[in-house]
């Protein structure tokens, strides 16, 4: 236990004291209920108190005033423009031209002798349907052309041309405490290595409510700050009552310590971002006093399940195209992701501090999905949010299941769809009213097609068409596909057109082989997911609340019971719709097969693509370029958190003998007190 020695005996001493009783403690970040609520009646603040007693081992305090913000009243705003209304006016009357367009086929079919209700239905859906998509692909297509013309490389930003004092964030929730501890290690050594770690202090703040998980960090703090031996400074404090979540603890850090930086970068818990790349986003944040918020666009990477290495390599092949897309229509209305994204510190204090919403949960208390939010409150006084799709070296993990993901999924729905009651905030840029739109419909859009395809399960079978209705319907089918499709073919071209890009893939014959697979095992796994995501959006509208559950971020292979359980609802509907679908038309049967075989295979689809060593079998596929040269931060995180798992054993022995009694230390004590009373 040398290297306890010389730390505060207090901050250890807590760590290993038994643990105290849990309570919930009604304050607000720091120590007081907000001044200003959204409207009368709000929820109370989402708390949930630590088992084991806070502990800060903080700078000195530096506090920054962080207001709540009034959503019935626009504030005074800077300007800032970037004059794209040509290019949102091209994106948006290309979605409606191509809905006008589905619609007036549809009704021209359909509507010979009037239209009944499911008809109405479908028109109305395949109208809005097809804006949806038709609106994505514009957006990659220009993301495509983006990405194929000649961009300037950009300068890079060496340590001395940093002024600025940047604090780097990583929160955390009942987290690996290796996951953190590595991930913080190796982003301090590139920058030592880089020259500019004095500029840069690192923050682990901790909502960890399990005490296990509490102590761990504590204890992985101390060994760490041995290791790294200086700069960056290293400091780590955990709440004692984890208010607002996420939101509360950036904002609890930004009251009590913003003032003395100039930049925050935020990232998240299975973050890992190059030196380069800080520098780079640290420069440009330098170099434009109105820029507020700078968004990078990360990689995922870690991958070992199948399902998680198909996200990966989607991801990876597709993300550029889309990212560069948004950007080129965003523009200074851009969006924020919640992590892996720089902001101007003052600017977040004066303009982001959240409010509660009235009500109860899921649409009441706190903002759940405050990311959107704050980017929308940052433009609303006049700083610009942008995104930087060129920069690489930013990074994520993915969750490793199916079921992993819809647990995750239906934590984002809750909080989209609580952003309904934020559309009319005062003030807002319309543009950032847009961002919340889109948000709000991903997870309406699955629910959507469902309903789609009951009333087309209603219609078609019945419908008499006109002569020469045929081929204009095969035609707005074959065009919805087409758009569906065309962005990934675009991704896919620049990849093979790019050399090095092709070579990262594995070379063209890999990567045609695998963008193969992963259409095919997108044609399987989507339908199961929409309908796990539609029953999401039906939990939230009855007003079920989700909770807030850590995310897992490692593979664990389900079991066959696990597995059923979860899917055996999907099996059924997939059985049970595909004889209906047979008995209505043989034709229906066939069109919907690709809903109904998903659902069927959904329980031998989640267990088999939850496995690594199905990975393992399949060397082949889905390898990106950070599997074949990994950046040395990389390479450097995962050995250190390798090097901690394995340190396991010892580090539970160590905890036990902290924590066992000293008989000698009663006898002491039973000593003194026979001498006192004698």
């Amino acid at each position: 236990m040398t290297e306890l020695a010389g730390t505060d005996p207090t901050v250890t001493a807590a760590f290993f004291a038994p643990p105290a009783p849990s309570r919930v403690v009604p304050t607000h970040r720091n120590g007081r209920w907000p001044a200003r609520l959204q409207g009368p009646g709000a929820a109370p603040a989402d708390v949930e108190a630590a088992p084991e007693p806070a502990v800060s081992d903080m700078p000195d305090a530096a506090p920054l005033a962080m207001p709540r913000q009034d959503l019935r009243r626009a504030p005074r705003s800077r300007t800032v423009g970037d004059g794209l209304v040509q290019r949102r006016l091209a994106l948006i009357g290309g979605a409606f031209a191509i809905a006008a367009g589905t619609a007036a086929v549809l009704v021209k079919v359909l509507g010979g002798d009037g239209l009944s209700g499911p008809e109405w239905v479908m028109v109305l859906l395949s109208t809005l349907l097809s804006a949806w998509v038709g609106f994505g692909f514009i957006s990659a297509t220009a993301g495509f052309a983006t990405a194929l013309g000649a961009r300037a490389a950009p300068a890079a930003v060496v340590a001395a041309d940093i002024a600025a004092r940047t604090a780097i964030l990583l929160p955390a929730y009942n987290e690996d405490p290796g996951l953190i501890l590595a991930a913080v290690e190796a982003i301090g050594a590139d920058l030592q290595r880089l020259g500019a770690a004095g500029r840069y202090d690192l923050f682990i703040l901790s909502d960890t409510r399990d005490g296990a998980i509490a102590r761990a960090e504590a204890v992985g703090l101390l060994r760490l700050r041995q290791r790294m031996a200086g700069a960056p400074r290293l400091f780590y404090r955990r709440r004692a009552a984890n208010t607002d979540r996420k939101a509360g603890n950036l904002g609890d850090w930004v009251e009590r310590h913003g003032a003395d930086y100039d930049f925050m970068l935020v990232l998240d818990a299975d973050s890992l971002m190059c030196g380069e790349t800080i520098l780079a986003l640290t420069g440009q944040m330098q170099a434009d006093p109105r820029l507020g918020l700078l968004q990078s666009v990360p990689a995922i990477v870690g991958a070992e399940t199948p399902f998680a290495r198909l996200q990966q390599f989607a991801a990876r092949l597709y993300g550029p195209v889309f990212a560069e897309g948004l950007a080129w229509w965003s523009g200074s209305e851009g969006n924020y992701f919640g992590h892996n994204a720089i902001i101007r510190v003052a600017a977040f204090a004066e303009s982001a501090g959240l409010p509660h919403l009235t009500g109860p949960k899921p649409w009441g208390g706190h903002i759940m999905s405050h990311d959107f939010v704050e980017a929308a409150l940052l433009r609303r006084r006049g700083w610009a949010v942008r995104a930087a799709p060129a920069l690489g070296g930013s990074y994520e993990e993915t969750p490793p299941t199916i079921l992993d993901t819809a647990a995750r999924d239906r934590r984002w729905c809750q909080g989209n769809l609580q952003h309904a009651r934020l559309l009319t905030t005062a003030g807002l840029h319309w543009v950032s009213r847009l961002h919340l739109a889109l948000g709000i419909f991903a997870y309406l859009a699955p629910a959507l097609w469902l309903t789609l395809l009951v009333c087309g399960a209603l219609v078609w079978p019945r419908e008499a068409f006109p002569t020469g209705s045929k081929p204009e319907l095969i035609g707005v089918f074959l065009l919805m596909l087409a758009l569906l499709l065309a962005p990934k073919a675009m991704a896919l071209g620049l990849a093979l057109g790019d050399r090095q890009a092709r070579r990262g893939f594995g070379g063209a014959a890999r990567l045609a082989l695998s963008f193969l697979a992963e259409s095919v095992g997108s044609l399987l796994i989507t339908p199961v997911m929409m309908v796990m995501q539609s029953v999401a959006v039906a939990e939230v509208l009855i007003g079920r609340d989700s909770g807030w559950k850590p995310q897992r971020r490692e593979g664990s292979e389900l079991s066959q019971r696990d597995a059923w359980r979860a899917h055996r609802g999907h099996v059924a509907l997939g059985v049970l719709g595909a004889a209906g679908a047979l008995l209505v038309d043989k034709y229906l049967l066939l069109w919907a097969s690709p809903v109904f075989l998903s659902l069927a295979l959904s329980a031998v689809l989640s267990l088999h693509t939850s496995r690594p060593g199905k990975s393992r079998a399949l060397p082949r596929l889905f390898r990106i370029p950070e599997d074949a040269e990994p950046p040395p931060v990389l390479v450097r995180a995962r050995s250190l958190r390798a090097a901690y798992a394995a340190e396991a054993p010892a580090r539970r022995q160590i905890e036990a003998l902290m924590r066992a009694s000293a008989p000698m230390y009663e006898l002491k004590a039973q000593a003194a007190a026979r001498r006192l009373v004698a």
